[in-house]
């Protein structure tokens, strides 16, 4: 230690700046009063060569701890959207004749001359020695004591489960494709963060109000209603973090969107193995909602939304002012904002308000012939992967009850991996990626439909079932992996006004055909190789139709220059890409 009077004496080590405390946000006041030229010089200002490196993106940044916070907020929101649409393969499982139930043939005339079938569904009453006999279905069922009361046993269709599955996703779907349609449309009207709000605080109404209801009718209404606020938060969280990221981290989270649904694909058969009814599977699956309302103080809205859509000009860029530097002070971006923070905001708001109208669904058509290919290729491929996406899921209750808990996890993993797997497709074969995802979805289904062969075949249960899983989790990783990639990077085929109405377009054509998941699976009744293959046979559909796509390349004549130069088309990163 030097000594007094030494000439080092005032000297003290370098440490580190700290970042921003409450006692130093007053010098944000100081930037916008000081009337100094020189205590604040301007920022630099952002390039002009990206089409989203306006004031709020340089500012922002492409990436920092307020959007990880931020990201890893919204992703939550898709743990219980997986939650409410798997949760049938637990709250319903199969039931056995004889075991667990039988047929009550008390209903029936002549009682002692009737004879029941081997799945006590149908009921064959002989009259005396006439010699003439009717076939009658079963509708009163005697059960067994249960370890669970399911759906079934509640609404007392133990001949009717499948279908009873299949009608009760079928409003699931049919939710979540108004709820994509309904949040879009109330996008011009209502934040981005409102809506994900109302979608959380509906969520938990409905989960709570199932658990009460004995009505099968009103059990399904609900569900579609549960689908619709599932829609609502998935939609408009994507809206938030793709309007405050950019670049390649906006992409990344693109890509990694869809794995924490399959974290709750993972989570859920630990949840619903401690349950003994399936009243208390939907109260696990809505208490921890819980957690995300707790969050939603340091839920951000949508910055570029509140500057173009707030009515009041001054409220909207205080607003927006507000986000701004609560983001700039935890990316330690303060020292960054300019002076002149406030006019900057007004004069991107009154360019975003003079934008044009978004160009009609029949303008998406009209173009080279190439790029009409590519948008009937985009509806194809993801209508398909769609439709694989909740059938390959769903059609595991073929493998047995017993071991629906691992089968259910096994796909989760795969869907986490394909999620991976896309990201590392599109980062490190990225002129080839759409060809890459079409080939991994090509062989994926070649794979699963090899199970046909297991069809009719006397295989052994120790055997037959980890082949069917195996079947099943190499497509259902190869489907992840072009849907993500699909969603994430199809605004790359269009030209920058045409995305929204392209988004839109492609999603919503998809998720109509995505009804048709819950029809398929009546299958199998048929055989368990005949769902498992029509599945299969959609993601080589699937994988055909991704690989003819490709990122466009306009040939553009350059001023003075008699030559055509070929460039690369990038796309910009807009605010409003929506996921339905």
């Amino acid at each position: 230690m030097p000594k007094p009077g030494s000439p080092n004496s005032g000297w003290k080590p370098k440490v580190r700046r700290l970042s921003p405390t409450p006692q130093v946000l007053g010098q944000y006041s100081h930037i916008f009063t000081c009337t100094d030229p020189e205590a604040n010089e301007q920022a630099t200002p952002p390039p002009t060569g990206n089409p989203s490196a306006d004031v709020i993106g340089h500012l922002l940044g492409d990436f920092g701890l307020w959007q990880l916070r931020t990201l890893l907020i919204l992703f939550l929101c898709k743990i219980p959207a997986a939650w409410f649409m798997a949760s049938i393969l637990f709250t319903a499982p199969d039931i056995y004749p004889e075991e667990e139930y039988s047929c009550d043939t008390s209903s029936f005339d002549a009682v002692a001359n009737s004879s029941v079938s081997l799945d006590h569904c149908h009921v064959m009453v002989h009259y005396g020695d006439s010699g003439y006999a009717s076939m009658h279905r079963c509708h009163q069922f005697h059960y067994s004591p249960l370890s669970f009361h399911s759906l079934i046993v509640e609404f007392d269709l133990a001949c009717l489960s499948d279908i009873f599955v299949a009608w009760s996703q079928y409003w699931h779907l049919f939710g979540f494709f108004m709820g994509g349609v309904v949040a879009t449309k109330l996008l011009p009207v209502l934040s981005p963060r409102q809506i994900y709000v109302t979608g959380i605080w509906s969520l938990l109404g409905c989960g709570l109000i199932t658990c009460l209801v004995n009505d099968f009718s009103l059990h399904c209404a609900l569900r579609c209603l549960a689908a619709i606020a599932c829609s609502f938060m998935v939609t408009s969280g994507e809206v938030i973090f793709s309007d405050i990221t950019a670049g390649k981290h906006r992409l990344a989270a693109l890509l990694l969107y869809d794995s924490f649904w399959a974290l709750g694909l993972i989570l859920l058969p630990g949840m619903a193995s401690f349950a003994h009814s399936w009243r208390h599977i939907y109260l696990e699956i809505t208490l921890p909602l819980l957690v995300i309302i707790f969050l939603l103080p340091w839920t951000p809205d949508s910055p570029r939304w509140l500057l173009q859509h707030t009515k009041d000009s001054q409220l909207a860029v205080d607003g927006t002012v507000e986000l701004v530097l609560e983001a700039a002070r935890i990316n330690g971006h303060w020292f960054n904002v300019p002076k002149d923070l406030p006019q900057q905001l007004t004069l991107l708001r009154e360019k975003m308000l003079a934008q044009p109208s978004p160009v009609c669904w029949l303008d998406l058509w009209r173009g080279h012939r190439r790029a009409t290919i590519h948008l009937v290729a985009v509806h194809m491929a993801l209508a398909a992967f769609l439709v694989v996406h909740v059938g390959l899921l769903l059609n595991i209750r073929s493998f047995g009850r017993e071991h629906l808990l691992l089968n259910t996890m096994a796909l989760g993993l795969a869907e986490i991996l394909g999620c991976f797997l896309a990201m590392y497709v599109t980062f490190h074969h990225c002129p080839r990626k759409w060809q890459w995802a079409g080939g991994l979805c090509i062989f994926g289904g070649g794979i699963g439909c090899l199970c046909w062969f297991l069809n009719g075949e006397d295989v052994p249960e120790v055997y037959e079932i980890p082949l069917l899983l195996f079947f099943s989790t190499l497509p259902k990783a190869a489907v992840s992996c072009g849907q993500s990639m699909i969603l994430a990077c199809m605004e790359e085929l269009v030209p920058p006004e045409h995305r929204t109405q392209f988004a839109f377009s492609a999603l919503t054509w998809a998720r109509v055909w995505q009804l048709s998941a819950s029809l398929l699976l009546l299958l199998r009744e048929v055989g368990t190789s005949l769902s498992l293959t029509a599945f299969c046979v959609l993601v080589i559909l699937g994988g055909l139709c991704t690989c003819c796509l490709a990122t466009p390349q306009q040939a553009q004549e350059l001023e003075g220059v008699s030559v055509h130069k070929k460039i690369k088309y990038r796309a910009g990163y807009g605010c409003h890409n929506i996921i339905l």
